[in-house]
Formats: structure tokens, C-alpha cells, sequence
């Protein structure tokens, strides 16, 4: 397959996978399509559990100390979470997506367009796979990695739209950008990261996923978009610890 084709494959299952939903949603009761929601919170919680197990690597451990791993992770996201909340990160994303409801969502749909497309968004683009796919893809390695987490995108996508609606396939935009940048960034500069900083943005990124697990929970509004710097903080900080030890 040609380099970029595991973010196509990915593109078009999350598209195919809200059609679906939205044509099969509206057949469930409310109370069904809520369950559906609190399995995916409860999914997210795993999957973020599993980042930070998988995060918390020797690699890094090696890079910055054995007992140093998770004040890199607290570090990250609270630089990441200072800097995200001084600039409105999330309420940016949420001004993108409420310039995209006003352009294509039927009104309907208008009162979950939002919390669509910013949930699917970050369930899709944060995590280990959409780095780590993206990178080796580029690298000419195999779209393996994105095939997989293609699979499990378009049947989440499948269940998000069928209880959040039309919002969901227009995650598939910014998916596209960011991982088609990071297929574009392993193409260009090879291995752009050390596997003890790639980690450290798993763990970081697993701890997003607990927030937002939290929020389809509806147990607490984590302001999830406000952290995602922190995902850019955490090989930066790797990188200064290892530079100075």
C-alpha cells in the first residue's frame, strides 16, 4: 500500500461508521443509546489505564529515572494545562466546531453537534496508535497499526453518532490533519523521536483518556481540550531532563 494509506482507511471507516449510527440510531430508545455512551466512557477509562501501564516504560524510565517517569507525566500536563487554558483551547475547538454545526448540522442535531465532534475528535486523535501508526506509515513500515485502530474507530464512530449524531463524521477532518501531519512528519525526518519520549506522550495522552472517560461518564466536565499541549510538553521535557543529567 502507498505511504498515508492507513489515515485513509482510518478517514473512511469513522465516516462509514457515523452513517451507520445515524441510520440505525434513532431506532434505539434514549436509555439504550445511553448505555452505549457510558460503554464507551467505561472503554476510554480502560484504554487510557493501558496508555499510562504502557507509557511508564523502561525506555523512560532509563531517559529521565525510574521514579522520575511519572513527574514527567504531571509536569506535562500541567505545563500543557496552564498553557491550554491561558490560550481557550477548548473553547477554540469548541468555536470550530459550532462554525461547522452552523454550516451542515441539521437542527436536529444542533444541541450535540458540538460535544460530537470535539469527544470523537479527541477519542480518535489521542492515543498511542494515531502517533505511533502514523510515524511508521510514513516511515514505509506498514499502515498496520492505523488498520487496526481504523477497525476500532469505525465501530466507535458507529455508536457515537448513533447517540450524538451528524457531529461525529466530521471528526474525520481534523483526524485527517493530524495524522496525515505526523505521516507527512515520519516521511520527511525518519525516526523524529526516541521511543523514551514517544512514550512519555503515551502516558501522557492515557491520562487525557481517563478525563475523558470521566466526561462521557458525565461524572466530571474535564476541560480535555485545555490539556492536549501537554502531549507536545512531554518529549520537550524528556529531552531536557536527558540533556541534563
Amino acid at each position: 500500500m502507498f505511504i498515508g494509506a492507513g489515515t485513509a482507511i482510518n478517514v473512511a471507516t469513522v465516516i462509514v461508521g457515523s452513517l451507520f449510527g445515524l441510520a440505525l440510531g434513532h431506532r434505539f430508545p434514549e436509555r439504550t443509546r445511553l448505555v452505549v455512551t457510558q460503554i464507551l466512557g467505561l472503554v476510554s477509562l480502560v484504554i487510557g489505564g493501558l496508555s499510562v501501564a504502557q507509557g511508564m516504560s523502561v525506555a523512560l524510565g532509563e531517559a529521565v529515572g525510574p521514579n522520575a517517569r511519572l513527574l514527567i507525566v504531571l509536569a506535562a500536563l500541567l505545563i500543557g494545562g496552564v498553557l491550554g487554558s491561558l490560550i481557550r483551547l477548548e473553547d477554540r475547538l469548541d468555536g470550530a466546531a459550532e462554525w461547522l454545526r452552523e454550516r451542515f448540522a441539521s437542527k436536529s442535531d444542533q444541541t450535540t453537534f458540538i460535544e460530537a465532534s470535539v469527544t470523537a475528535t479527541l477519542i480518535f486523535c489521542v492515543g498511542p496508535l494515531s502517533i505511533l501508526g502514523s510515524l511508521s506509515d510514513g516511515m514505509g513500515h506498514g499502515a498496520e497499526q492505523l488498520i487496526v485502530k481504523a477497525v476500532m474507530d469505525g465501530f466507535a464512530a458507529m455508536a457515537f453518532a448513533s447517540t450524538l449524531g451528524i457531529g461525529v463524521a466530521f471528526s474525520a477532518i481534523p483526524l485527517a490533519l493530524y495524522q496525515g501531519t505526523l505521516t507527512m512528519t515520519g516521511f520527511w525526518l525518519g525516526n523524529v523521536l526516541p521511543i523514551a519520549q514517544l512514550d512519555s506522550i503515551t502516558a501522557t495522552g492515557g491520562v487525557i483518556l481517563l478525563g475523558l472517560g470521566l466526561r462521557l461518564l458525565g461524572i466530571k466536565q474535564v476541560p480535555i481540550g485545555d490539556m492536549l499541549p501537554a502531549l507536545i510538553a512531554a518529549p520537550l521535557l524528556v529531552a531536557a531532563v536527558t540533556a541534563f543529567s
